[in-house]
């Protein structure tokens, strides 16, 4: 098994992709580490924050000891990608495919996971040689959107993100959802805001059970 297919696995077991944007930096190591505890195994940061590489680097080493997965989101293009790998993220999430940034992750050996929409962009990572699809965003097509990417492509592993919450998350897996990713559902940012950790923590394992009670059904 390569490296990006185990960080595949630990997101699929796990079946959430929290992403964590705008938390400063001297909290983000606690939020990584209270939503940890709270059962969330994979971290993204999102490139387009302040001292991105930083953070990621950081919250390896709070995590170092557990089997939690930390990468990147939000990478635009292949420099970006370079820059968040070197920092030690071990997978890479776009808003859209460009071939390049998967390239630069599999010479890496690092999970690359494209944002698309439609069939031709779905083609153009999988031949790019992708390991995940992100249904970006999903609120706009809706739980349906996956099947027709899988009809005609076959068993793609899919993780629908954008307007995810408890209420609607057994949708997206009854879909065929491998994963879900989400942002604030899942991170709550007033808690965070006013550093109450615990809070962090409890809204984080109430998006965790959301998504275990719908994988069991």
């Amino acid at each position: 098994m390569t490296e990006a297919e185990a960080i595949e696995d630990r997101i699929v077991e796990n079946g959430v992709l929290a992403v964590l944007r705008g938390v400063d930096e001297e909290q983000v190591v606690p939020v990584a580490r209270a939503m940890y505890e709270a059962g969330v195994g994979a971290l993204e940061v999102t490139a387009d924050d302040t001292r991105t590489y930083e953070k990621i680097a950081a919250i390896d080493r709070e995590l170092a000891d557990t089997d939690a997965v930390v990468g990147a989101g939000t990478v635009l293009d292949a420099a970006s990608a370079q820059s968040v790998i070197d920092a030690g993220a071990e997978f890479v999430v776009s808003p859209h495919t460009d071939a390049e940034v998967v390239r630069v992750c599999n010479r890496h050996g690092v999970l690359s996971a494209p944002g698309v929409m439609t069939p031709t962009e779905a083609v153009t990572a999988i031949d790019a040689g992708a390991d995940i699809l992100k249904m970006f965003p999903a609120s706009t097509v809706g739980p349906g959107h996956i099947g027709a990417l899988q009809g005609p492509l076959g068993d793609v592993s899919v993780i629908p993100t954008g307007g995810i919450g408890r209420d609607n998350v057994a949708d997206y897996f009854d879909a065929g959802a491998v994963a879900v990713g989400a942002g604030s559902s899942i991170v709550d940012y007033e808690a965070i805001a006013e550093n109450d950790m615990d809070q962090v923590r409890e809204t984080a394992a109430a998006f965790v059970e959301a998504v275990e009670d719908a994988r069991e059904e």
